[in-house]
């Protein structure tokens, strides 16, 4: 499937490629004078060079970056998930001041791409404010989904306003994201853990430290076991 997709998406670079006008060929005169000729032939073979060279180095980089991507999908296709059952049990029984009230798990297959999956919600009693933690293993979706999902994986992000800010981070070794807004007390903080596990705090009407608090409940050690032994199996 990955190939054809990679067929398709390389024949309409070259269709693309090959059917951009050069600079000013449609400002050419039918007939052009003698005093103009030779400095046209001239220009048009330094465009020739310059368009050659352009789309060479364009090719060349696509054809990279299909290679990479192709490299990543390949990097997971035989990674078991492991059962979310396990995942479930990571979540906490409370957070402070919120108690759990609700916890649920599954396992999805989707063109041959498993994806193990656990969740928990946080509420206070009058369900004003709200966390909810979810983890998931990506198994053989992990090359994807930083291109796809989490396209903060691949970049880096620092930006602020008024109502507050989002920015990439490093959490206990592994890379992460987070944002927040402090007009609404709403924020979310995500770590790709050991390259593999995605988990993600959201918060409702709760403060920054309440997130950051219900991250550090969810055992990265754990994660990290649960890994090699899936991938030692």
């Amino acid at each position: 499937m990955f190939k054809r997709i990679l067929a398709i998406m390389f024949v309409s670079f070259l269709f693309i490629m090959w059917g951009c006008d050069k600079p000013g060929e449609n400002n050419k005169s039918d007939e052009p004078t003698d005093e103009t000729s030779s400095r046209d032939v001239d220009k048009d073979n330094d465009d020739d060079d310059k368009d050659s060279k352009t789309g060479i180095k364009g090719l060349d980089d696509f054809v990279d970056n299909m290679k990479e991507m192709q490299e990543n999908f390949e990097e997971g296709k035989e990674v078991e998930t492991v059962n979310f059952r396990e995942l479930k049990a990571l979540l906490p029984e409370e957070l402070d001041g919120l108690r759990r009230t609700s916890a649920s798990g599954e396992k999805t297959n989707a063109f041959g791409m498993n994806v193990s999956k656990a969740e928990g919600e946080f509420k206070t009693e009058d369900n004003s404010s709200r966390i909810k933690i979810t983890i998931v293993d990506m198994g053989s979706m992990k090359g994807w989904a930083g291109l796809a999902a989490f396209g903060w994986t691949m970049t880096e992000i620092d930006k602020e306003t008024e109502d507050g800010y989002e920015r990439t981070i490093e959490y206990k070794g592994n890379k992460g994201f987070e944002k927040y807004n402090t007009k609404r007390s709403d924020g979310k903080k995500e770590i790709m853990a050991v390259k593999r596990f995605m988990v993600t705090v959201e918060g409702y009407n709760v403060p920054k430290e309440a997130i950051d608090d219900a991250m550090d409940e969810v055992d990265i050690d754990a994660l990290e076991e649960m890994k090699q032994v899936s991938e030692n199996k």
